[in-house]
This record gives structure tokens, C-alpha cells and sequence, in this order.
């Protein structure tokens, strides 16, 4: 049955998606995570996208904003994508162009790009976290704008690590789950929560924070990700490796 004849049977959506995560299905198709704005979480397979040449090439990278088309029947738990039309990808993070050799000279600038590794780690935490938390067809508009801020962001070269504390404080807050009562933190975790209810994650980094600062934070709300999710994410054991690495 081809996609013309679907359509005729099933209704087709297209929405705005940030892409979470995919898993292999036989030996060519995905199934595909995503995130919609306007009806929550959906699993979708994705046919032949394991292809070298599939229709949906590199769209399908974790924390991929993208416009998605999809057919969905009544109580089947899996859609079927018909496209995924990249809008902003992370494989966009670099780091510049890559040097070369040149005449005349030891280096020249080209235009391939060094895709920044550290900041590709975040994105695939962000995308973790944004999985575990997002409901199925439930739709959260905030929580959909938070994830997609956090592309913007990193994009515009906020630092990773206090916009990872800021990702994390605005979860956890948006699902009701950061306590008030902050008489264990320092004064400068305080006024660095503080100052992120009040700036954009791009503005991020012009608020002064020392890193002893960040790392109380990332104690804090690791203990609290994993009370409340009963588990440690995958990402975050990467993201480790890559510090003990870098």
C-alpha cells in the first residue's frame, strides 16, 4: 500500500517536531520519538530510513526541530511518517571550519565544518530528558518550547554547561517537581537561579557564575532527576566520558 492509498484511509498531520531519539526496526526502517507542539509525544516508524540514500537522511538526529508529516489510526500505538523536513539540525553546532593545507603555507581555512563534540553530548542529554518527561499525546506547548530554545541557544554559542543547569532547573520546574525550600544551596546557586527565571537561554552566559557554582547545581538536580525517574540516563554517563576525555 502505497502512501496515496494510506492517505485516502487515515488521516495525514503535519506538525512542528523536535526529534528525541530513534530505535532500529528490521533491517531498513526506524522508529522515530518525537516530540509535536500541539499533541505531545508520538512514535512513528520511519520506512527505509536506515537506507544511504532514505528520504529522511540526517533529519532524524536527536533534538532536530523539524515540520513532520504523519499518518496515525485510532488506537494504534505507532504512526507512519510520510516526511520530516529538517528546520534547524544540531549538526549545525561547529566549532569553524576545518583547516587545511594550502600553497604557500601550513594551513588554509575550508569549507568543511568541525562539529563541536561537547555541545552534540548536550544535545543528546537534552533530548534524554525531554523524552523521559514528555507525555504521549499530551500536548505541552512550554515543554516543547524549552527544548527547542535549547538548540536556539546552543546555536548562538551559549556556554554548555551553565545552559545545561538552566535546562535542567526550568524541567524540573515546569513539572512541578524543584523544591521551594532551597536552604541547602549556596548563595550562588541561589542567585544564579535566581537570574535564570529572568534571562532567555541564549543571555545564559552573561550571568556570572563560578564553576563551583554549576557543579553544586549539577549534584543537585542529578539527585533529583534520578529520584524522580528512578534511573541514570544514558547521555549522562557520555557526557562524563567525554569530560574524563577532554
Amino acid at each position: 500500500m502505497n502512501d496515496s492509498t494510506i492517505a485516502a484511509l487515515v488521516p495525514l498531520y503535519t506538525a512542528d517536531a523536535l526529534i528525541l531519539r530513534t530505535y532500529k526496526l528490521g533491517e531498513v526502517d526506524r522508529i522515530v520519538v518525537f516530540l509535536t507542539r500541539d499533541r505531545g509525544k508520538k512514535r512513528g516508524v520511519a520506512k527505509g530510513a536506515r537506507r544511504p540514500r532514505s528520504r529522511f537522511a540526517a533529519a532524524l538526529e536527536p533534538l532536530t526541530e523539524a515540520r513532520v508529516a504523519y499518518f496515525e489510526k485510532e488506537r494504534r500505538e505507532l504512526v507512519g511518517l510520510n516526511y520530516v523536513e529538517t528546520v534547524r539540525s544540531p549538526l549545525e553546532l561547529t566549532l569553524g571550519p576545518a583547516p587545511g593545507p594550502r600553497k604557500g603555507g601550513p594551513y588554509v581555512r575550508e569549507t568543511a565544518r568541525l562539529v563541536d563534540p561537547e555541545a552534540l553530548g548536550y544535545v543528546g542529554y537534552f533530548a534524554e530528558l525531554l523524552d523521559e518527561w514528555a507525555q504521549e499525546a499530551d500536548a505541552d506547548d512550554r515543554l516543547y518550547r524549552l527544548g527547542a530554545s535549547m538548540l536556539g541557544a546552543l546555536a548562538a554559542g551559549a556556554p554548555v554547561e551553565p545552559l545545561a543547569r538552566y535546562f535542567e532547573y526550568w524541567l524540573l520546574r515546569l513539572q512541578g517537581v524543584y523544591p521551594e525550600a532551597r536552604g541547602t544551596l549556596s548563595d550562588g546557586a541561589v542567585a544564579f537561579l535566581a537570574a535564570s527565571r529572568s534571562v532567555t537561554p541564549q543571555q545564559v552566559g552573561d550571568v556570572a557564575v563560578p564553576r563551583g557554582v554549576l557543579k553544586e547545581l549539577e549534584n543537585v538536580h542529578r539527585a533529583l532527576i534520578a529520584m524522580h525517574l528512578e534511573k541514570t540516563l544514558k547521555s549522562d554517563r557520555v557526557l562524563r566520558d567525554l569530560r574524563r576525555h577532554a
